[in-house]
């Protein structure tokens, strides 16, 4: 009975184990063998040169580059993400004045959490295009004409090679910060209210409240954001794609992973030496994902 039960089981995860073994298994297993040869993205014929593309890759100037452009990224993007989003989902949550009825959000909250979230209902290029418009660099673009009547000056933003990295990392917070604001609104929610009127009563301010009481309990949840907000940074092709000019520019101050293996793979047709790239960048990304998960482990608070 127990051996029927098993086999009825596997027979339902048979189709999608095997679609899952074609494809996404398999292109991982092809980059690697690809990574060992010359290919050229169109040629049949390619030869094997072991790991020659891995020892080009050491020395590729640009490349390197990219690398420090997405650790830039790395660090900036899930920080400011998460801390935004926590506190924007705190005020929402318990921001408001406490009454008879225990602690309250702000007034409105819904209307804020549906405008935080809009971002997420735009696609990429739709987001990078309308920043690239807004930064512009000539005078009567928006940014530049709210930055005058500031009394604060202009800026190249996207043509300066000083700030335009950065210029991108504001695009992805902000297009973010409205997703995990979200997801920490709802984890936020399942707290019971009584624990923050508990510790008022005690005499804790919103600062101590929100350090000693919300960020313990919605830790497997920021846990699970870092991650993620880790992987977007590594993969942030498609703004610097749009926003950028070049792309990549200018003078490379743009330049990151994944728009060097799609430069290299099917612009410059050296496919083998991209999927050497996109190797580097798979095992980069495991490597931040297991760090993250150990160097963030606590125990699980119950409540």
């Amino acid at each position: 009975m127990r051996h029927g039960s098993y086999r009825f089981v596997a027979s339902f995860l048979v189709i999608p184990l095997a679609l899952y073994a074609i494809f996404v298994i398999s292109p991982f297993v092809q980059a690697f063998y690809y990574s060992l040869t010359d290919w050229t993205g169109i040629s049949p014929k390619f030869e094997f040169v072991g790991l020659e593309n891995f020892q080009t890759l050491a020395r590729d100037t640009v490349f390197r580059q990219a690398l420090g452009h997405n650790v830039i990224l790395l660090i900036g993007v899930p920080l400011i993400t998460i801390f935004l989003a926590l506190v924007f989902a705190y005020l929402l949550n318990v921001g408001g004045r406490s009454n008879s009825a225990g602690v309250q959000g702000v007034r409105g909250n819904g209307f804020y959490k549906l405008a935080f979230f809009m971002p997420q209902v735009l696609s990429v290029p739709v987001i990078a295009v309308i920043w690239s418009v807004v930064m512009t660099s000539t005078d009567n673009g928006l940014a530049n004409t709210v930055t005058k009547k500031l009394g604060i000056g202009t800026s190249q933003y996207l043509a300066s090679p000083d700030i335009a990295l950065y210029c991108v990392m504001w695009v992805m917070i902000w297009g973010s910060v409205g997703f995990y604001l979200v997801l920490f609104n709802a984890a936020m929610s399942g707290i019971p209210k009584d624990i923050f009127e508990a510790a008022i009563i005690d005499g804790a301010g919103r600062f101590a409240t929100f350090y000693r009481i919300t960020l313990p309990l919605l830790w497997d949840t920021i846990q699970t954001a870092w991650v993620y907000l880790a992987i977007l940074a590594l993969d942030a092709y498609a703004l610097v794609a749009v926003m950028t000019a070049g792309p990549g520019g200018p003078d490379n101050a743009t330049q990151v992973m994944g728009l060097q293996i799609a430069d290299n793979g099917f612009q410059y047709g050296r496919a083998g030496y991209a999927s050497a790239m996109g190797v580097v960048l798979f095992f980069l990304t495991l490597l931040i994902a297991t760090v993250m998960l150990r160097a963030t482990r606590r125990d699980r608070i119950e409540y």
